[in-house]
């Protein structure tokens, strides 16, 4: 069997293409190393990661002390299943619950899992402490929402991409359109209702920020009509938008929290669930679980990945940064280039908008440019570019990027 460092990029994608399902389409690189804001694909060319794998390496590739927590607990033991204690769920749970200011977390492994995990909590709240008639409680979502592509994620999805031919759906789903009040306080008057998820910035959409005051209003309306906002702070928590949470921007603490991603640093998948009492203990032995959720390992990484983001101030790293990433790209580009239109974000999680159809290469091409010049990020909905590097990033880093992006969008213009 040849050694996979013998192989090179072409080969290793020939590989993937031939034997693996077709439900990716990457970027023509194959990485094998990352430490920090850098990965270094198999021939040894060395890039800015500005993706971080959509927001799950925060910390940057690698970090010694996640990586030190990830081996010394797995020397020790890594999986006991939750048929038994282990000791080092309740440290978690603890660290984690005052961490972020909650009664409870139910911890599980994926993004998904816990977005339906918060699904499910919340409509077992609706039944058991709501009083909605059996079967019939609703949740709310957002045009525009990713949360996944489970069943019952895709089941609240606007996109025909993720939908077609996957039928039939999740019932009790009422889609309403983003950043609009009005529209969400006409679906709140369903008696039936138990909760409202949203994205505090709609991430794979295309980095869509509301209004000012939508979040904190929305989950105002949400308390009057006693119903649960859900925030889905899988992409948006752990600093990446200069807080710890996006929803701190406006002031509150969701009555449901859900993270992934970065709170493992993107070494292991961790992802967990944070409530209330009253919400959280409506869930009796049984009724939900996972056979690697709250498992030893999960927790001694997860701990030190966001002791890393107190102690390294991400949040505050990823605001200053934030605003200089998109007071130049507006001036260097939105003002002086024909081809973006629009940059928008919050921290250090953004998007350009190219003038081009969703459909057209534009967005395409220019990462693939931005690749040759030694800088990765990826279009999403066509011709939209999402730049979300590592919080660990430095100001001179984030200003040499700046140009190899400005380069690349000028001279392809050109």
């Amino acid at each position: 069997m040849i050694h996979e460092s013998t192989l090179t990029s072409q080969h290793l994608m020939q590989l993937e293409d031939h034997y693996g399902a077709h439900n990716y389409h990457p970027l023509p690189v194959v990485l094998s190393r990352g430490e920090g804001v850098f990965v270094w694909d198999v021939e040894g060319k060395k890039y800015y990661d500005f993706l971080s794998a959509y927001s799950a390496v925060n910390q940057g590739h690698c970090h010694p002390r996640i990586i030190k927590a990830l081996t010394e607990q797995a020397r020790r033991l890594t999986l006991t299943s939750r048929a038994f204690y282990n000791d080092m769920l309740g440290p978690f749970e603890q660290y984690i619950t005052r961490y972020f200011g909650y009664d409870r977390v139910l911890p599980m492994n994926t993004g998904v899992e816990a977005c339906e995990t918060a699904v499910k909590l919340c409509r077992k709240w609706a039944y058991e402490v709501k009083g909605v008639p059996a079967n019939q409680a609703r949740v709310i979502f957002v045009a525009g929402n990713f949360w996944g592509r489970s069943l019952a994620a895709i089941s609240s999805s606007t996109d025909s991409n993720s939908t077609r031919n996957f039928g039939p759906y999740m019932p009790g789903y009422t889609i309403i359109p983003y950043n609009d009040l009005p529209a969400l306080e006409a679906a709140l008057q369903d008696p039936h209702v138990a909760g409202f998820m949203v994205e505090p910035i709609q991430g794979e959409a295309g980095v869509f920020v509301p209004d000012d005051g939508y979040l904190r209003q929305a989950y105002e309306l949400c308390r009057r009509n006693n119903v649960l906002f859900i925030a889905d702070e899988v992409q948006t928590g752990i600093a990446r938008t200069g807080r710890l949470l996006a929803c701190q921007h406006e002031g509150f603490l969701p009555d449901i929290l859900v993270l992934g991603k970065a709170i493992s640093g993107g070494v292991f998948p961790v992802s967990a669930v944070l409530a209330r009492d009253e919400i959280m203990l409506t869930l009796k032995p049984g009724q939900h679980g996972s056979t690697f959720g709250g498992n030893p390992l999960a927790c001694a990484v997860a701990m030190e990945a966001l002791q890393v983001v107190k102690d390294e101030k991400l949040a505050e790293n990823a605001d200053y940064l934030g605003k200089i990433f998109r007071s130049r790209i507006q001036e260097k580009l939105v003002e002086k280039s024909g081809l973006v239109e629009q940059v928008r974000g919050k921290g250090l999680l953004n998007a350009i908008v190219i003038d081009d159809e969703p459909e057209g290469e534009t967005a395409w091409n220019i990462c693939l440019k931005l690749a040759e010049n030694g800088l990765l990020a990826k279009p999403t909905h066509g011709n939209i570019i999402r730049f979300a590097p590592p919080l660990v990033m430095s100001e001179e880093q984030l200003n040499e990027c700046c140009d190899i992006i400005e380069a690349a969008i000028l001279g392809f213009e050109g």
